[in-house]
């Protein structure tokens, strides 16, 4: 559905025609520009505003399916960028991403939003609350989308660092990284993480060409090219996201792998003290079974104190292993 539709001109939302190409024909003329906002919209609601801003098809199947890794293509009437907002759920600490897809033309922005993890309501209010910014075109309302979610994605780093560290301390812990779930939890700590990179890692080269940053890059239509300082900033921030984003994979996987250690440290603690104590069972087993055999002629078997001698024999052997293996620290 069209959740907003305006046209704005030298940095102020004015009152328009209602018709599409009507206010579009208008905003051109005066210099301003059409911001249409969408919100998971059908086939059949979309197809209207792609007639009308004559948007590429291949574009508008990505719109309306989603699903998109975030990209910037060109084509003749239109810019189209995918951005993946993400949200950090610190009840259940997980991440979740959005989609938001973004249609740049001569006049006019349309955004497509899928999921609620998109920025797209506080960039219009701050956008609409600073119009020196507004005034600059579609190009403000690329940057100022591209900037909210990168900055929302330093939010997000952060609270997953936060997370780290708490699963770090059980890990490290006396107690706590024997833990039954303590693998399940690093497990689902590394899935969030993967959700996470699927949104920051692509996002780079689209940023690194809008900020015409590499050698190869050269000027993207429909953008102005004075903004490129203002995407270079936005795509070193990106970078910082994305350099938290290798270190926390990195840190969750010694984790995971010092876990495992542990682990297997554990094991071998609990068979070392069940060997001992077998081999402290198995001294009188063998006396016993000995002395258990049906024979007329065995030493000692007549001889008044061959029980108490047998028992403090046995006593002694059980004394003398259990003082080795306790000083070896097997037990």
């Amino acid at each position: 559905m069209i959740v907003d539709c305006a046209v704005y001109r030298d940095g102020h939302r004015v009152e328009g025609p209602e018709d599409f190409s009507d206010a579009l024909d208008e905003a051109r003329a005066a210099g301003g520009f059409v911001w249409i906002g969408l919100h998971e919209p059908t086939e059949k609601e979309f197809d209207h505003v792609a007639r009308e801003f004559a948007l590429h098809p291949l574009a508008v199947e990505d719109a309306l399916k989603a699903h998109q890794r975030p990209k910037l293509e060109v084509y003749d009437d239109s810019l189209f960028l995918v951005f993946k907002p993400v949200v950090y759920e610190p009840k259940s600490d997980e991440v979740s991403s959005g989609e938001v897809m973004v249609f740049l033309g001569d006049g006019f922005v349309v955004t497509v939003r899928h999921g609620e993890g998109a920025p797209l309501a506080a960039v219009r209010r701050r956008l609409e609350d600073e119009p020196e910014l507004l005034a600059k075109g579609p190009t403000a309302v690329l940057y100022a989308i591209a900037d909210a979610t990168v900055d929302h994605y330093l939010d997000v780093a952060t609270e997953l660092q936060t997370d780290l560290e708490e699963l770090e301390t059980e890990v490290f812990s006396p107690d706590g990284g024997g833990s039954r779930n303590t693998a399940s939890r690093i497990y689902q700590f590394k899935r969030q993480i993967l959700e996470f990179r699927r949104a920051t890692g692509p996002l780079g080269p689209p940023l690194t060409r809008l900020a015409g940053t590499s050698a190869s890059s050269s000027g993207v239509p429909f953008v102005n090219e004075k903004a490129r300082p203002f995407f270079r900033d936005v795509n070193d921030h990106l970078t910082r996201v994305n350099d938290s984003v290798e270190g926390l994979d990195r840190l969750v996987t010694d984790i995971l792998s010092a876990h495992l250690a542990q682990m297997s440290v554990r094991q071998n603690d609990d068979m070392r003290k069940i060997s001992a104590w077998a081999a402290m069972a198995a001294i009188p087993t063998m006396i016993a079974g000995i002395y258990g055999m049906n024979f007329e002629h065995m030493p000692e078997l007549r001889w008044v104190w061959s029980y108490p001698a047998v028992i403090a024999l046995m006593a002694l052997l059980e004394v003398l292993l259990f003082r080795t293996f306790k000083r070896r620290g097997w037990l």
